[in-house]
């Protein structure tokens, strides 16, 4: 019989050995996960967790960068003023015409009207105008405007009919743009005869553009059994908030609870409207609007840049690119104060590229300014913001750990960076009727006199000071219901890889 000496009746493991030595196989362990509960020797035990991971939390960004404001609605308004002066791209020379006028069919508006309807043009007869061809920009000419027919008044388009301004004729290469969106252009004053008169001219109205975003509910929960929530652990937790015990389950639910806060600036960062009905087996048919994030809104009206190079020459690599976003910044609002959050790569092509910037007769970066941070260098580095000049532009720089983290961003790197403007934008609140200053990032929760659920918990059960059930459990519960407000999103960048 296999596991049995001859002549006796015992397990041949609970024969004693011939010498005296102590080994692991006689004795009990609770280490190895099985149900043994005793050593013979008292391990050295670490009564502190090793945190791995480091700070594992990621939330921050938004508080950095923006401000919360509670609201009551079912979504949040606001409008952005369009550009004041009349200006149109990509217009269509509508036939090959005499040296002396030229027929343009308009499109792609800055938009302004006429005062007469959505429909209306805002260019006017006797108006100067700028032309120049949309490829290279390089080929321009002065013209007046002649005539000005609207759409649907002889013409399913807009048409203008202009003449030079000086000179009896237009440049052979302007008369040569027959092509389709060959030409832009834009008014830049007007010229009348000795006593003129004003009529048939129209005022231009003032033009915007509405936005919109909608919160979204965000929940979690934590749950323990009041057994476990009763059983003390061999190891001492900190949580990151700086206390510590000896209960796993308050590790757990400080867990449950940093990890909500992520979620209430992750859901912020990368939520997308759907506005479709999604229908989820088990559960009741749930419409679902979602939310417009920070990601999607740069990406619908702002700046993408994809690709962005490492530390060259001057003129080339990095400086070259930056150089191409500051360009596009000065067509944009030119917001002087900009921040920049940064995945780690994107981050040494900065440094890279601000070493540049100092050892090759670019401005240095002791000349950065800190207004943002009440012109304290030392305040800036607290906050891990180092600061450069570029141009007319300063810029504040960061590692952003949620595009680094490998549990979240950092999964993808699709993702390489963010500039967001520093300061406010002046908005046309509806509610108010009146223009008010907001952050250019910005938070919305849904809160009134009786509800605010900006950061709701609360516990249910009958464990841990809860008497709201029969439940042998505690419950924890996390709510939450808020949206993301990207303003005057033309002047953010989004930095994504090729």
């Amino acid at each position: 019989m296999s596991g049995f000496v001859t002549g006796g009746s015992f397990p041949a493991s609970l024969i004693p050995a011939q010498k005296k030595q102590a080994s692991s196989n006689n004795y009990l362990n609770f280490a190895d996960g099985s149900s043994d509960w005793a050593q013979q020797y008292l391990p050295e035990l670490y009564e502190q967790e090793v945190e791995r991971y480091g700070n594992r939390t990621l939330s921050g960004f938004l508080r950095m960068v923006g401000a919360e404001m509670p609201m009551t609605s079912d979504q949040v308004l606001w409008s952005e003023q369009n550009r004041l002066h009349v200006s149109y791209n990509e217009c269509n020379v509508k036939a090959a015409a005499p040296t002396n006028t030229i027929q343009i069919e308009l499109a792609n508006a800055n938009p302004a009207t006429n005062g007469r309807g959505n429909n209306t043009v805002a260019i006017k007869e006797n108006q100067t105008v700028l032309i120049a061809d949309n490829a290279t920009g390089l080929i321009t000419s002065k013209a007046i405007v002649s005539t000005v027919t609207q759409p649907g008044v002889g013409a399913t388009v807009a048409e203008i009919v202009v003449v030079p301004y000086a000179g009896a004729a237009f440049p052979a290469n302007l008369q040569a743009l027959t092509t389709a969106n060959d030409v832009n252009l834009f008014v830049y004053g007007s010229e009348f005869g000795k006593g003129s008169t004003d009529a048939g001219m129209d005022s231009i109205e003032p033009s915007f553009k509405e936005f919109n975003n909608s919160p979204v509910i965000i929940r979690d929960k934590y749950e323990v059994n009041g057994s476990d929530a009763a059983q003390i652990g061999w190891v001492e937790v900190a949580t990151e908030d700086g206390t510590s015990g000896f209960l796993w389950y308050l590790k757990a639910e400080s867990e449950t609870r940093l990890r909500f806060e992520d979620y209430m600036e992750m859901m912020l960062v990368e939520g997308e409207k759907v506005g479709h009905v999604v229908a989820m087996p088990g559960q009741p048919t749930v419409s679902l609007k979602g939310t417009e994030g920070l990601f999607a809104a740069i990406e619908d009206r702002g700046n993408v840049y994809q690709g962005f190079a490492g530390a060259a020459a001057p003129g080339a690599g990095a400086m070259g690119d930056f150089d191409e976003i500051l360009k596009n910044l000065d067509k944009q609002g030119a917001i002087e104060e900009n921040m920049l959050f940064l995945q780690r790569q994107t981050a040494l092509d900065f440094d890279d590229m601000i070493a540049a910037m100092a050892g090759g007769g670019y401005a240095s970066t002791a000349s950065a300014s800190y207004g943002l941070f009440d012109n304290e260098e030392e305040m800036a580095l607290n906050f891990g913001f180092s600061g450069f000049r570029r141009g007319s532009y300063d810029f504040y720089k960061t590692d952003w750990k949620y595009l680094n983290d490998a549990s979240t961003r950092g999964l993808s790197k699709a993702i390489d960076g963010v500039m967001i403007p520093a300061g406010t934008s002046t908005v046309y609140d509806q509610m108010l009727g009146s223009n008010i200053r907001r952050p250019f990032l910005h938070v919305r929760y849904r809160a009134s006199e009786s509800e605010d659920r900006r950061y709701k918990n609360w516990i249910t059960g009958s464990v841990g000071g809860a008497y709201t059930s029969g439940v042998d459990a505690m419950s924890v519960h996390f709510l939450t219901e808020r949206c993301l407000v990207t303003q005057a999103a033309n002047n953010f960048v989004l930095f994504k890889a090729v």
